[in-house]
């Protein structure tokens, strides 16, 4: 299966480089390469590889940003996506699009299913919800994925700068009244190669890792889980405050609840997810790992497909 996959220097598209199943050949690009707000670049694109799947994992997702720059997130987030689908249609490339628990306002108290309605509450959330809905008109058919919370090894995410304010400071405080679920790139990434394997899955599924938590609960277990695999020193000690939204103010409102519900995703590819903090676990162990204390671990060598979801899903294996 040959699978074109845009953004590949974001935290999604560097786990789906390392993840890639035996049986796919993937064609990776970048921004230097396809300006995925160019039609014209994107058909030329698509023409030139036809692809069977094109794997949109490009977004702008500088959430606070958006809100002084709301013609670049839009020109990504909405015209960009419109842009593929568009070109999928022509070349009749099956298309799989990432999104975002942004495209909610935060106000229910149990997980979001895929029928809610969608309001979101800053430029980010808007942009994010023009695209789904730019893929949903040109390509009825498409999967949309959203996600929640994404973090990796590489780029800005919360683990990354945890990591690098527990190394430096003494206290922290953490937001404790914002309510969602960590998820790991490596985990995302192979759930959307089940999916674009799968040739029944169309329409929206929701996806992060099992569970949910607090920012706050998520930089305690970052701090606890981090000393126990040495990526800090185990006599560290670091103060960790829960502290309300309101004490620290952004220019993006986020949302207060943004726990996905999963079932449809798990009903589609008969999967156990894995927790957040197992999967938090793992994370930390492969940065380690990756420090060159020890060999990299196994699970980042190319499998079939089938075993490769498989045992990420039955073992653990976050915009």
């Amino acid at each position: 299966m040959k699978i074109l996959i845009t953004g590949k220097n974001g935290q999604l598209g560097r786990a789906l480089q390392i993840l890639a199943p035996q049986g796919v050949r993937p064609v990776f690009l970048g921004r230097e390469e396809l300006n995925i707000s160019n039609p014209a670049a994107v058909a030329s694109v698509l023409d030139k590889v036809r692809p069977e799947v094109l794997l949109n994992a490009a977004g702008y997702t500088a959430v606070d940003k958006a809100e002084s720059d709301a013609t670049e997130a839009f020109a990504v987030n909405a015209i960009g996506a419109e842009s593929l689908a568009l070109a999928c249609k022509e070349f009749g490339v099956r298309l799989l699009h990432v999104s975002t628990d942004f495209v909610f306002d935060g106000l229910k108290s149990s997980p979001y299913t895929v029928q809610d309605p969608v309001r979101p509450l800053g430029v980010y959330g808007e942009s994010k919800v023009a695209g789904e809905e730019a893929v949903r008109a040109a390509l009825p058919d498409a999967v949309i994925v959203r996600t929640a919370w994404l973090y990796s090894a590489h780029g800005n995410n919360f683990v990354n700068t945890m990591l690098r304010l527990m190394a430096e400071r003494d206290q922290l405080g953490v937001v404790v009244d914002q309510i969602g679920t960590p998820t790991w790139a490596g985990t995302l990434a192979r759930v959307l190669y089940a999916l674009a394997y799968d040739g029944s899955a169309r329409g929206v599924y929701h996806y992060t890792d099992a569970g949910a938590a607090s920012w706050y609960d998520f930089a305690v277990a970052i701090y606890e889980e981090a000393k126990s695999v040495g990526l800090l020193p185990a006599d560290r000690e670091i103060q960790i405050k829960p502290i309300a939204t309101s004490e620290y103010p952004t220019a993006a409102i986020r949302p207060q609840y943004s726990v996905l519900d999963k079932k449809r995703l798990v009903s589609q590819l008969g999967l156990d997810l894995p927790h957040w903090r197992q999967t938090l676990r793992r994370a930390l162990e492969e940065m380690k790992c990756s420090s060159g204390e020890k060999s990299a671990p196994s699970t980042t060598h190319r499998r079939t497909a089938g075993s490769e979801v498989a045992e990420s899903m039955g073992i653990p294996g976050n915009e």
